[in-house]
């Protein structure tokens, strides 16, 4: 009996799938179990296995296509029996096309003889100067210097100067577009103004839930001022202990543990909306962002207020990892009950995030920075750090967040608390 192979929903949220490539080809036996093929899920590239035993008959869905949920991508049956009822969806790469035949090809034209250009010495003098060769493009020495440096074809140039002659300002319009000299030199004509770029379906699962997001649920913010000088100095201490054992610590696990320690006392914070309840949770499931290629995803570190803050970073390294490889399992990106951003890495000082549906909060972390603070009645520098919390107005109140955001502050700055 034939077995249909179906794009299977290989995420929690996955509405349809891209497959990026078959592993077996048209006639090739297979088992039940077999891996077949990669799909692009909206997470991770995930691998579609067999349910079922014969041979791969019809492949309907070439790399590259997209299908729904449920819909019939290939074919398993055995070698005669008649698949010609079934029907899939198509889509992909295109196959290429066969040759010509070259029986019924037209011969080729032979080109037209072009005759040569005439010799420089017949060119006519004009006002005892000799014109430019055809086909020549007149140039100032400057502009042609300019043009060979930056590669930029003379021939497309169309000159300002007297009688069209290309001169400095005009190779200098020709490159304005470009950011720096080596994109000009790259430049040519013949490339396009844009690209479009497929919409991957990690992007369009963002661009789904972002909507989701911003449209309904009542967002605000709240922002604090940590000081870290204590969290650079345990960060340090720890890394000491640590380098025997080839391992260290960064200053975003000391966060993210401060993170699970804090919604322990505050769980009203580390909350779900669902329509018709609330669902706080006991356990600390921390989302981390992690940027990827072609968009942002959340793995998960499971039970984070019951780890150290070597073992988080620990994970959190190794999820990190497999995430821009696109290999994470559904069960380690979903599940969050509180998720964080951290984008100080790149400079920013203070953002705010975006709350990923049903969780009820997210905390945007901002970089390090010196600034002048008042201590003891004396102005002196201090390493500080801002986070903002964005809630969701149905699940936290205003008093609750800070409140939140208080013993979360509290413990950055004396991170002693989180360390025994």
């Amino acid at each position: 009996m034939a077995t249909k192979i179906h794009m299977e929903a290989l995420s929690p949220t996955m509405e349809e799938g891209q497959l990026v490539q078959w592993l077996k080809s048209e006639g090739d036996e297979i088992s039940t179990g077999d891996i077949v093929a990669e799909i692009e899920t909206d997470k991770a590239t995930m691998e579609l296995v067999a349910r079922g035993d014969g041979i791969l008959r019809k492949i309907f869905l070439s790399a590259g296509g997209t299908a729904e949920v449920g819909a019939v991508i290939a074919v398993i049956a055995g070698g005669d029996e008649d698949i010609s009822g079934i029907q899939g969806t198509t889509g992909g790469t295109v196959s290429p096309a066969p040759p010509p035949d070259t029986q019924a090809q037209t011969p080729p034209v032979p080109p037209a003889e072009v005759p040569p250009p005439p010799a420089h010495e017949n060119l006519a003098v004009v006002d005892g100067k000799i014109p430019p060769m055809p086909g020549r493009v007149k140039a100032s020495p400057l502009a042609r210097r300019l043009a060979e440096e930056m590669g930029v074809d003379l021939a497309n140039v169309q000159g300002s100067g007297p009688g069209g002659r290309v001169v400095k300002r005009d190779i200098e319009a020709a490159i304005a577009s470009n950011d720096s000299a080596e994109e000009a030199a790259s430049w040519t004509l013949e490339e396009s103004e844009y690209e479009d770029v497929p919409t991957s379906q990690m992007r369009k699962t963002i661009a789904k839930r972002l909507v989701t997001s911003i449209g309904p649920v009542p967002t605000f913010y709240l922002t604090v001022d940590v000081d870290m000088e204590r969290v650079i100095q345990a960060k340090s201490s720890i890394n000491t202990m640590l380098e025997p054992k080839g391992m260290k610590i960064s200053i975003n696990d000391v966060v993210l543990k401060a993170v699970a320690a804090a919604l322990r006392r505050h769980p009203n914070c580390n909350a779900q909306w669902h329509e018709g309840f609330v669902r706080r949770f006991n356990a600390v499931h921390l989302g981390v962002a992690v940027a990827v290629d072609d968009g942002l995803i959340t793995p998960v570190i499971k039970n984070a207020h019951s780890k150290g803050i070597a073992r988080i970073g620990s994970e959190v390294r190794e999820l990190a990892g497999r995430a821009r490889e696109k290999r994470l399992q559904p069960d380690e990106y979903t599940g969050a009950t509180f998720s964080v951003s951290n984008l100080g890495m790149f400079g920013i000082q203070e953002f705010t995030a975006i709350i990923n549906p049903p969780e009820a909060a997210i905390l945007a972390v901002g970089g390090i920075e010196d600034a002048p603070v008042v201590m003891s009645g004396e102005i002196v520098m201090r390493p500080r750090m801002r986070i903002t919390m964005s809630c969701d107005h149905r699940v936290i109140d205003g008093a609750q967040g800070a409140r939140f955001l208080q013993t979360l502050k509290s413990m950055l700055e004396e991170p002693t608390t989180i360390l025994v």
